[in-house]
């Protein structure tokens, strides 16, 4: 994710930082800013990579949730926008094809498969127009439209909404809008000069959105998670007061962020993230899951279950 280099930041980089969980010894597929595709029985895991964020993305899947297999690249570059910087994707289906939309060169771009395993190409290698650099895209639909939920950088990584065309490769600039910035005290702990709000993913239960972003410098021990609601899918959005709802306080790790939701074959809504790979080192970032609990009535909100905190395992 991108990120300006404050020496308040750097500090958070190079010091170290205790917190009581430790990180267990099984493989992991070191993912950051993860997503889980779940389709006909297989779950499909994405991120950046946690080795190479040059290199495009690879996937991973499982049947269990558990344990997962490497499934080789889906996206490289050549085949689709960017040389540099892969970030965030997430992975969708839109009439009867697959898509991903994902972070290059700090420009979204959406590239689109006839599997989950790829490969997603495109025609015109090129990214979606914008007046500014963008990152952390997640597409959503609602009621025939279409919106993209993405990162601008412009006064600090703040979360905008705008509609897309039917294609999904034009943004209706007029209609973009900001959701969320930095500016709760739990949002950002180091006092940075460019505060971070990112990787938003929106969900809708009964007349309410819900959207889980996350909060601080990716760096930083303290980034954590948290949850906006609104009764529209432009906002206006209203921050939660019981955030942050997943951070190094109810997981015991440094660094729970940037995640996205799914809908596991029980039907239960789970959170996938990332973590920090230990305490005193960022990364490679390690992928994990927790399930969230969805309210049950319009004077609760989405929470998560700190009991069901797990590391995935790679075989």
């Amino acid at each position: 994710m991108y990120r300006f280099f404050f020496s308040c930041l750097i500090c958070l980089a190079t010091t170290s930082f205790k917190v009581a969980g430790q990180l267990p010894e099984a493989p992991n597929p070191l993912v950051a800013d993860p997503t889980i595709f779940y389709h006909k029985g297989v779950y499909y895991l994405y991120g950046t990579n946690g080795h190479n964020s040059n290199n495009g993305f690879t996937a991973y899947t499982s049947t269990d949730l558990l344990t997962w297999k490497a499934a080789g690249p889906v996206l490289t570059p050549g085949e689709a926008f960017g040389t540099r910087g892969f970030w965030a994707p997430q992975v969708f289906t839109y009439k009867g094809r697959f898509y991903m939309a994902y972070t290059a060169n700090e420009h979204i771009a959406i590239a689109m498969a006839e599997s989950p395993l790829g490969p997603f190409k495109q025609k015109e290698l090129k990214p979606l127009e914008a007046p500014v650099r963008m990152i952390d895209p997640f597409v959503f639909f609602d009621k025939g439209r279409v919106y993209l939920y993405h990162v601008r950088l412009q006064e600090g990584n703040r979360i905008f909404v705008a509609e897309m065309d039917a294609t999904l490769q034009h943004i209706k600039e007029a209609t973009a809008r900001e959701c969320v910035h930095a500016a709760d005290p739990w949002e950002n702990t180091a006092a940075a000069k460019w505060g971070v709000t990112e990787g938003p993913t929106v969900l809708k239960k009964g007349a309410r959105y819900y959207m889980l972003y996350s909060a601080n410098d990716f760096r930083n021990p303290d980034y954590a998670i948290g949850v906006a609601t609104s009764t529209a899918p432009v906002g206006p959005w209203k921050k939660e007061p019981g955030n942050p709802i997943i951070s190094k306080k109810n997981t015991g790790f440094n660094g729970t962020g940037h995640g996205d939701l799914f809908k596991d074959k029980k039907g239960n809504w789970q959170y996938v993230l990332h973590t920090h790979f230990s305490s005193t080192k960022v990364g490679p970032r390690k992928t994990a899951i927790i399930q969230m609990l969805l309210p049950q009535n319009q004077n609760e909100t989405i929470t998560a279950d700190p009991e069901t905190f797990r590391f995935l395992n790679l075989q």
